[in-house]
């Protein structure tokens, strides 16, 4: 019945017809619920079982996990604090909690998760929402199909942001991400940033005090909820959390990056199906290792920041998440495998250098990714170089 509906109303978006302009909308559509009307059929194209829908149901299975946590990590944070206080603040949120009857014990899965989700799914919306506007005003305008590659960004963008960011600013910067960070250049396939970071580092540049700060961490305005990096830099000889914690992900940060556990049985299931580089995550690790250790031996004397271990660096931030799910993307890293290796060893180096000398910007992986995105043509260029002259020299044997 669904697929008789969809061929009775594809005649009125034809070219000619009155809705031809919106032909994209009605392929997007019809590609999510069946396979693409345009496939490989010529036996000349090496074909496998792993198609674009297959790699998106992928990803997305490989950052439930993470999606999981964001629910959980954010109603604990917030429930936390208000199992302490004992006072319920105002918000629609908090009258739907009450409405539902549910509690704010934080010890319970399904109350941490409620809270945590009625913060993360309107974050979620407004980024399909807006992302998918823009992408079928642009695939209408350049009279193309409709990507799915957002759908990935669209569920990625939100696990980078606070819990307490303000919708409005959620559209503006995944506008800014998706407009100025890939269709500009010419659409999925065509960017060089990453547009999920584009759009994060929009909003850190744009909103600095909604987006820093450590009042930002937590559900509940005007509390306190330092993260790991930023106890660090202040100089604190506790962290505020124990490795532990932070490795779970029980601890103050962005929705979905804070659980090192997690992103590690994400990055597990991107590797078993071929679709993240091994070889861009374990080089992103041995960057950070790497520069880490020469500052552990340089001593802490000047800043506190040079005595944090690589172990710690692995669970702080968005460490975790940026190396299995943003370093790895496939249109914005390096494409051939020797470039994988100095293009995950430059993230690596650069987190850290990032998050140890520059002390107003305790994070690093942000930046560091997209300073990488910019230097990943240039990357693989050079190998492909090398490998040329190689062969031009072994020819002449």
């Amino acid at each position: 019945m669904l697929r008789n509906l969809l061929n009775h109303i594809k005649p009125h978006f034809e070219q000619g017809k009155p809705l031809a302009k919106l032909y994209p909308l009605y392929e997007a559509a019809d590609t999510l619920l069946y396979t693409p009307g345009t496939v490989t059929v010529k036996d000349a194209h090496i074909r496998d079982n792993l198609d674009l829908k297959r790699v998106m149901i992928s990803v997305y299975i490989a950052v439930l996990p993470c999606i999981f946590m964001a629910l959980y990590n954010t109603g604990l944070q917030a429930n936390t604090i208000l199992d302490a206080s004992g006072g319920i603040p105002g918000g629609w949120r908090y009258e739907l909690i009450r409405f539902l009857g549910a509690a704010h014990n934080p010890a319970s899965l399904w109350d941490n998760c409620l809270l945590g989700a009625l913060f993360f799914l309107p974050v979620t919306l407004v980024t399909y929402v807006v992302g998918i506007f823009w992408e079928v005003v642009f695939a209408s305008i350049r009279g193309h199909e409709v990507n799915e590659g957002f759908f990935i960004t669209g569920i990625l963008f939100p696990l980078i942001l606070p819990p307490g960011t303000p919708l409005w600013q959620v559209g503006v910067a995944i506008s800014f991400g998706v407009v100025f960070g890939k269709e500009i250049f010419g659409g999925t396939g065509k960017n060089f940033l990453n547009p999920a970071l584009t759009a994060r580092a929009f909003l850190f540049f744009a909103y600095p005090a909604q987006i820093s700060g450590d009042s930002v961490w937590t559900a509940i305005d005007g509390y306190s909820g330092a993260t790991i990096l930023a106890n660090a830099a202040s100089g604190a000889s506790e962290y505020g959390a124990s490795w532990q914690q932070a490795f779970l992900g029980t601890i103050p940060g962005c929705m979905g990056e804070t659980s090192t556990l997690a992103c590690l049985i994400g990055a597990i299931i991107l590797i078993i199906t071929g679709i993240g580089s091994w070889r861009i995550m374990l080089s992103v690790c041995l960057g950070m290792l790497t520069i880490a250790l020469m500052f552990n031996l340089a001593g802490s004397d000047t800043n506190p920041m040079f005595s944090m271990t690589p172990a710690w660096h692995l669970v702080s931030g968005g460490f975790a998440f940026g190396t299995v799910y943003m370093a790895t993307d496939p249109v914005s890293a390096a494409m051939t495998q020797t470039g994988k290796w100095f293009y995950g060893f430059l993230i690596g180096s650069m987190t850290v250098l990032i998050r140890v000398i520059n002390p107003a910007f305790p994070e690093g992986m942000m930046l560091a990714i997209l300073f990488a995105n910019c230097f990943a043509p240039l990357i693989d260029y050079l190998v492909l170089r090398k490998n040329k002259q190689r062969r031009i020299a072994r020819s002449a044997c």
